[in-house]
């Protein structure tokens, strides 16, 4: 299992945290640029914590190889401790996470694409199970206004991802980054959505500073904090 160290996010988490046995969906909450980025950011610090933890490497599969190497290192993810993959289509793709799945010696298994099929899901998830290894499966958008997550999938948790605006600061400038994260659906328990502070440089996220009592929901399982 591997916690956010947030004690709200955790406990209203079904394991208590991520399952590293299972997979796990994100995708970006709008077809923006800078919501793809956050949901990109997003995962590199989930798998930069894995790898800081001595699991070893992540192995990060894509069919363009569009990635910003510094931005990842600014969630946490160092060069060194990834491996990057390109295939040819989503096919080879889900090919090469599944075998990077069952080779058990990884900290976590990333994988872009803009289509998988609930057999493949189903298939990741067993590969997932078997190498005790979790999988991250980022969906692009086909559509701009279709959101992948739409489709059916065997992920244990399904995540979306959005910009929110940063803190003010008492002078010009840009505040640390902050996202809408919302559990969009989790195996065992309920959906939830809040507001969190982005990645760090040890890929922590964090509760935005101020306070955090503001919580809404029409089954108590929706926080939103703000400052």
């Amino acid at each position: 299992m591997a916690a956010f160290g947030i004690d709200w996010m955790d406990d209203h988490l079904a394991d208590g945290g991520l399952s590293t046995s299972s997979l796990h969906d994100a995708t970006a909450a709008s077809s923006s640029l800078a919501d793809d980025a956050a949901t990109t950011l997003f995962i590199a610090g989930i798998v930069a914590r894995l790898a800081a933890g001595g699991s070893g490497t992540v192995l990060w599969t894509v069919t363009r190889f569009d990635l910003y190497a510094p931005g990842l290192e600014q969630a946490g993810l160092a060069p060194a401790t990834a491996i990057f993959a390109q295939g040819r289509d989503d096919d080879e793709v889900l090919a090469l996470m599944e075998d990077g799945l069952r080779h058990g010696g990884l900290a976590a298994v990333v994988g872009e694409v803009r289509r998988a099929s609930m057999t493949a899901t189903r298939r990741l998830q067993l590969a997932a199970a078997e190498g005790r290894t979790p999988a991250f499966l980022l969906r692009r958008r086909r559509r701009r206004d279709a959101c992948p997550l739409s489709e059916p999938s065997a992920a244990t948790t399904r995540w979306r991802i959005g910009c929110a605006p940063s803190a003010r600061l008492p002078a010009a400038g840009v505040g640390r980054a902050r996202w809408n994260v919302e559990l969009v659906r989790q195996r065992n328990g309920a959906p939830f959505s809040l507001m969190l502070e982005a990645s760090d440089a040890t890929g922590r996220l964090a509760l935005p500073a101020g306070p955090r009592d503001r919580a809404a929901s029409a089954d108590g399982a929706d926080i939103r904090a703000a400052a």
